[in-house]
């Protein structure tokens, strides 16, 4: 088997750990597989790289910073190349740009427009283990880009679909993906299997496992992507096609996400293309909107809510102060408070009653509801943040995801 094997930066996280991440390749290597190895920096190294630049300037040129804190990646590749040879394996340390992977031009958070794989396949047919940089690449006019949170990740399925692998794990410091968060509620099961959607729909409702980025580019390129953990021989969980799980559960998981803030819009004037303008404007200073209600007011106007981000919720206030100024708003309220619980399983896509059960849930609980979200494979629901543990402990005890 073709394995590429990803460290994030806890496991590499100081010199001791990087010897047991090359014990961990070696035994793979001698299992006789083939193994692409994919580095993060060591733990802190990155803020510390950050802390440097902060020192000359508040607002450094984010190419510079792209070079800089590239070299966090590099250092680790080198040294686990180090001492894999000195165990005896033939290694090879690269660079995104030796590893061939170009980027677009967007520095600190590039995508990746292509991986040119021969210098690794050649690597590889002559026996050797490849130890790769993770987190950046080069853009066609050869500068150095990194890909931005997750960019680690995003590098080890990129390499893995770009040369076929046959299965691409990612180490951390979680043995895999959990039916919530264990330490919300202590009888959660961590799952044998999980589909690609199932996975991007917790990962963008609050589980902070995976990035959305990286599992969308694995089902992109339909790669088996493993999460487990680098300190125990623990079997991890496997992403994969929905058809590749034979009895898919009814629901996979609960997801918290506390990262929300409810925006009220009142009164807002009842005219065509005024929520066509609001959210225009959220669009273009980059908010990014979740969950949004909308109903008439008696005054024959509307009243508009929806979440954002908490981080986002200053730039959306400054949009919304606007239409306020002008008159097109009433009033506003911002509640930040909040959070929202998530019901997440492909299995709902032939089950009825699933959301019906959530809600009774929250009721038994006196849990009111604020705002209500559904997709195909998912019910969120916006609550009072003071209730968060309650709820996600009331739906994993609903759902008997702790069978």
């Amino acid at each position: 088997m073709l394995i590429v094997q990803k460290f994030g930066g806890t496991s590499v996280g100081d010199l001791d750990r990087i010897a047991n991440v090359a014990k961990r390749v070696s035994a793979t290597k001698k299992e006789g597989n083939d193994v692409i190895v994919v580095v993060s920096a060591m733990s802190g190294e990155t803020n510390k790289l950050v802390g440097y630049a902060e020192n000359f300037s508040k607002n450094p040129s984010k190419a510079e910073m792209d070079m800089l804190l590239s070299s966090g990646e590099r250092v680790t590749a080198s040294l686990l190349s180090i001492a894999l040879n000195e165990m005896g394996h033939k290694t090879v340390a690269m660079t995104g740009r030796k590893a061939g992977i170009i980027t677009d031009d967007s520095h600190t958070k590039a995508r990746i427009e292509e991986i040119n794989p021969e210098v690794m396949r050649a690597n590889i047919q002559e026996g050797r283990i490849i130890v790769v940089a993770g987190f950046q690449g080069v853009n066609y006019a050869g500068d150095i880009t990194t890909l931005g949170r997750g960019g680690s990740d995003l590098s080890a399925v990129a390499i893995a679909g770009a040369i076929g692998a046959d299965l691409c794990e990612i180490y951390t410091d979680v043995s895999g993906i959990y039916t919530t968060d264990p330490r919300i509620e202590p009888k959660a099961k961590k799952l044998d299997k999980i589909s690609y959607d199932e996975m991007l729909e917790l990962a963008s409702l609050g589980a902070k496992v995976l990035q959305n980025r990286s599992v969308e580019m694995a089902k992109k390129l339909n790669v088996n992507l493993v999460t487990r953990t680098s300190f125990s021989n623990e079997e991890g969980t496997l992403i994969t096609k929905e058809e590749n799980i034979m009895e898919a559960p009814l629901v996979s998981g609960i997801a918290l996400d506390r990262n929300q803030a409810r925006i009220s819009l009142i009164g807002v004037i009842d005219k065509p293309g005024i929520a066509s303008d609001i959210f225009n404007r959220l669009a273009e200073a980059e908010v990014n909107i979740d969950v949004i209600i909308q109903n008439k007011a008696q005054d024959g106007t509307t009243n508009i809510d929806f979440t954002v981000p908490v981080a986002e919720l200053n730039d959306a206030k400054s949009v919304v102060d606007a239409f306020v100024a002008k008159g097109d708003i009433k009033d506003d309220s911002y509640n930040e408070n909040i959070c929202k619980v998530s019901v997440v399983g492909v299995g709902m896509k032939s089950h009825a009653g699933v959301a019906a059960r959530a809600f009774s849930t929250m009721a038994e609980n006196n849990i009111n509801i604020n705002m209500i979200s559904t997709s195909e494979i998912k019910v969120s629901m916006v609550i009072d943040e003071k209730y968060a543990e309650l709820a996600v402990r009331g739906l994993h005890a609903t759902y008997e995801l702790d069978k």
